[in-house]
């Protein structure tokens, strides 16, 4: 089992935390959390982190390790990620790494694209605009721009469009242009890649309106109080934009009524899970696991032990 690395992908609450859960019971493995909102102190309900009771059993890397105040990257995530691994493995045990954050797991395995260095004139100018029209009217624009990163992104994803933009009016290359450039990690390590699917999205969809409503009758407008009362948070910063937390602030701040805050919270994280199938469609050498299935553990035990085996 030296060196494997187990992925396990997929769209939100499709179950992905409870199967890693699972896995840790039948094999030699540690988790490694792949989320970057899981990633922020404070965000505990909304983010759908796994119970005290729970990571006390199943102890997750990579979950609160970060002040909601400090952006987190994904330079930062493969470093943080390589690391735990490395110690896995010197511990004779298998990495699990799960999450739906896909742009973590694509540059943890094909390494960071050679992106153009930030200009400060060019994202003030952008901002500016946004500001002016919004960051739909952004977003349109990248859509012309960069169709494939623009179906990857929320219309309100403001870092992520802007960082999109820049990056096209600089180099007048799109962000899959260059994602065709990176090459494989160097690190020597086979990886199992497994994604968790729905064999229907309309379950799906309902399973999500479910969960954010037990999410505010667990106290989710209480914990976004909270990082509200710190003042030296802001509705702008990642981990705030995060959904859920976006539409519950915009909601404390009175600028739409309940209804309409659950409303989009639930469209938010359904766009989401659409973003994260665009990804999974095309993820090389993956196998799809219908989550319905009750030979799901079977299945991904098969295949690491066979490797372990070969």
């Amino acid at each position: 089992m030296q060196n494997q690395a187990i992925f396990l992908m997929g769209p939100t609450a499709v179950g992905k935390t409870a199967l890693a859960m699972q896995l840790a019971q039948r094999l030699p493995i540690d988790i490694i959390s792949v989320d970057s909102a899981m990633v922020y102190r404070g965000l505990d309900i909304g983010t759908g982190k796994p119970s005290n009771a729970e990571l006390a059993q199943f102890p997750h890397r990579l979950i609160d390790i970060c002040d909601p105040l400090q952006p987190y990257s994904v330079a930062q995530f493969c470093a943080d990620a390589n690391y735990a691994m490395q110690q896995i493995w010197q511990q004779q045990r298998i990495p699990l790494l799960v999450g739906g954050t896909m742009l973590y797991f694509k540059a943890l395995q094909f390494g960071l694209a050679p992106l153009p260095a930030a200009d400060a004139t060019l994202r003030q100018h952008l901002s500016a605009e946004a500001q002016q029209f919004g960051w739909p009217h952004l977003h349109a624009r990248l859509q012309k721009l960069d169709p494939e990163t623009a179906a990857r992104l929320a219309p309100h994803d403001a870092q992520r469009i802007q960082r999109a933009l820049e990056i096209n009016i600089i180099s007048g290359k799109t962000l899959n242009d260059f994602f065709t450039q990176q090459h494989e990690t160097t690190l020597n390590y086979e990886i199992k890649s497994f994604a968790l699917l729905p064999k229907d999205r309309a379950v799906l969809h309902t399973t999500i309106a479910q969960r954010f409503m037990k999410m505010l009758e667990a106290g989710l407008l209480d914990e976004v109080t909270a990082l509200r009362q710190r003042n030296d948070l802001n509705p702008e910063l990642p981990a705030i934009r995060c959904v859920g937390y976006r539409q519950a602030w915009d909601y404390l701040d009175g600028n739409c009524d309940y209804e309409t805050m659950c409303e989009r919270a639930i469209a938010a994280t359904r766009q989401l899970a659409k973003r994260q199938f665009t990804w999974l469609r095309t993820w090389p050498n993956i196998t799809k696991l219908d989550n319905s299935s009750k030979n799901i553990l079977d299945t991904i035990m098969k295949s690491v032990l066979d490797s372990s085996n070969n």
